[in-house]
């Protein structure tokens, strides 16, 4: 199928300078490299993601994936994993002067994001439920009743209204995941990203609260897994607040709830836009499997990337086998997963991070060929920050007719390659590393 928007990426294509002159015969597009939309020429992505670090995504999905070979994307509470540097608190002034003082100043915009953050460390069973309405109130842009419903939650408080609790009560139960077992599961080609502290409503927090949130949960997993489970994050809730994306970029290179790129469209999970009515290079479709999905629907997903060549599907899965949120079934999971591993020659299925990687190295990439009788030199550049970018990306070169056997190499290193005959001529699809030494294809005599 033609790719739609190729006619937009003239940087990603440059004709052969010819050192030489070609015999005659010779394919006139000799030596043409493009760099592939998806990875090994693949027709779609799709990005297997999950929200909260619920046990069952462990014990049921995680075997099923790996039984599939299938990489996936979990994002994780970090303040919920025993052994953690850094839990959930509030970070400001004491409870007992904020409280005092509802009593005669009136939650408003001024005050209610020190409010709100204060409000579910109080030690009263409940509150957390009030942060997260108004947090739900400011994500819908609904300042005033986020307003009142913390005014309700002090009225409570100083009205005696409250059930004292523990300060952890609030957590998840005693089945948690370990540090031990995410090394493991990392090892394994699993990303593990950031989904804060303890999931709170990041738009309703006032800026101390919301970094401690966003930065400490990031410096836990540096420290347990390394640099590398750094580069994502996804924001609780979904929320798309600008406020919080602002932080949030600042401190991430990628987040599931905004990647602000020209080149991408973003349908979110309550979009009812079609894939094919997007408009740029490459569409972020995600869509969020709940309890009630049914299988059909969630097949279909599949069938439209197979269909479309810009489609990058993320799914979203919470609960898993009657744990956590819209928890789905392990068996819908299985059939769900069979159905991409029976098209997963036209699917590449890759973490969230690589898929964001692969996108910005082929659109801040340049390359450029040239021939010198039989040899094809391909230098594969970008302007992107190295210690971050490191993906191969899949090139694709046209060869003389005449060759039939070739070699191909980079940094002095042989690289994997498969040959393409297509009517237009023969061509070589390899993976290459951009920033670093030529790929040189030879024809082997």
């Amino acid at each position: 199928m033609k790719e739609k928007y190729s006619i937009l990426l003239p940087v990603l294509v440059v004709m052969t300078s010819l050192l030489s002159a070609c015999s005659p015969g010779l394919n006139q597009k000799t030596g043409k490299t493009e760099i592939l939309k998806w990875k090994d020429g693949k027709r779609s992505a799709i990005s297997l993601t999950y929200d909260d670090g619920s046990i069952n995504q462990f014990r049921v999905a995680l075997p099923l994936m790996e039984e599939k070979g299938f990489p996936g994307t979990f994002f994780i509470n970090t303040g919920h994993i025993p052994g953690s540097e850094f839990k959930a608190r509030f970070i400001g002034r004491p409870f007992e002067e904020i409280i005092k003082e509802t009593a005669v100043v009136a939650t408003n915009p001024d005050n209610l994001f020190e409010r709100a953050s204060a409000v579910g460390y109080l030690g009263y069973r409940g509150l957390m439920d009030y942060h997260t309405r108004a947090g739900a109130s400011v994500d819908a842009g609904n300042m005033e009743r986020a307003c009142e419903i913390i005014d309700e939650a002090y009225a409570k408080v100083r009205a005696g209204n409250v059930q004292k609790i523990p300060a952890d009560d609030r957590y998840f139960g005693t089945d948690r995941l370990t540090w031990d077992e995410i090394r493991k599961f990392a090892s394994w080609g699993h990303e593990f990203a950031s989904h804060t502290i303890s999931h709170p409503r990041l738009a309703i927090l006032d800026e101390v609260n919301m970094l401690w949130e966003l930065e400490k949960c990031k410096e836990d997993i540096y420290r347990q897994l390394g640099p590398e489970h750094t580069f994502s994050c996804e924001c609780p809730y979904g929320t798309e607040n600008e406020r919080v994306m602002e932080y949030a970029l600042e401190i991430y290179a990628a987040l599931r709830n905004r990647m602000p790129e020209v080149y991408l469209a973003e349908l979110n999970r309550g979009s009812r836009v079609h894939p094919a009515e997007a408009d740029k290079p490459y569409v972020q479709w995600q869509r969020g499997p709940l309890s009630d999905t049914p299988l059909h629907r969630m097949k279909s997903w599949i069938d439209t990337c197979l269909v479309y060549n810009d489609i990058w599907l993320v799914l979203v899965f919470h609960g898993v086998d009657g744990v956590g949120w819209e928890a789905i079934s392990g068996d819908t999971l299985d059939n769900f997963f069979s159905y991409i591993k029976a098209n997963e020659d036209e699917l590449w299925v890759a973490t969230f991070q690589d898929v964001t990687k692969y996108m910005r190295e082929r659109m801040n990439s340049v390359v450029k060929t040239s021939r010198d009788r039989d040899q094809i030199q391909v230098n594969l550049s970008q302007n992107l920050d190295p210690r971050l970018y490191n993906l191969a990306l899949t090139l694709k070169t046209d060869l003389p007719d005449r060759w039939k056997e070739i070699s191909i190499s980079q940094n002095g290193l042989d690289l994997d390659y498969e040959i393409i005959s297509e009517k237009q001529g023969k061509s070589v699809m390899y993976p290459a590393l951009p920033g670093v030494n030529p790929v040189i294809i030879r024809s082997a005599k």
